[in-house]
């Protein structure tokens, strides 16, 4: 067992959570998203709430400025060939402004969020406006 997965934990609601996700955004045809944040005393790791998001724009103002969180995103684009895809990716939303402790808890975490959350990929974003970019970023590497 790695070290992360001792220091940080995901409760089996958290983990029923990131499953249902999965597996219900796979046939989206909206982009969907939900946040979640780390607990300073406790060290879980848990949605912040129950909100899915389907807006960027109300993605990007629900990111607090000065703490990082994990976003978990399903965007469903069209390909050049025509054909739909629909990558899940992890956000990691490190702002520049946020201090080095969290810095620290959010980056030893990361790939413990990547690998629960069964992501296939990460995307670091250093502000919440980056979200408009976020189409690109998706299918430049398509």
């Amino acid at each position: 067992m790695s070290s992360e997965s001792r220091l940080y934990t995901f409760s089996p609601e958290t983990k029923e959570k990131l499953r249902k996700f999965r597996l219900g955004t796979s046939r989206a045809k909206d982009p969907q998203a939900v946040i979640y944040q780390i607990d300073k005393h406790t060290l879980e790791i848990a949605q912040v709430d129950d909100e899915i998001y389907t807006n960027m724009q109300e993605l990007a103002d629900e990111l607090p400025d000065h703490s990082p969180r994990y976003v978990l995103l399903s965007y469903p684009l069209n390909l050049p060939s025509g054909r739909l895809s629909v990558p899940y990716v992890l956000l990691y939303y490190l702002p520049v402004t946020c201090n080095a402790e969290l810095r620290m808890l959010y980056a030893g975490a990361k790939e413990l969020m990547r690998n629960t959350a069964e992501t296939g990929k990460v995307i670091e974003m250093a502000e919440a406006e980056d979200l408009e970019k976020i189409e690109e970023k998706l299918g430049g590497e398509q």
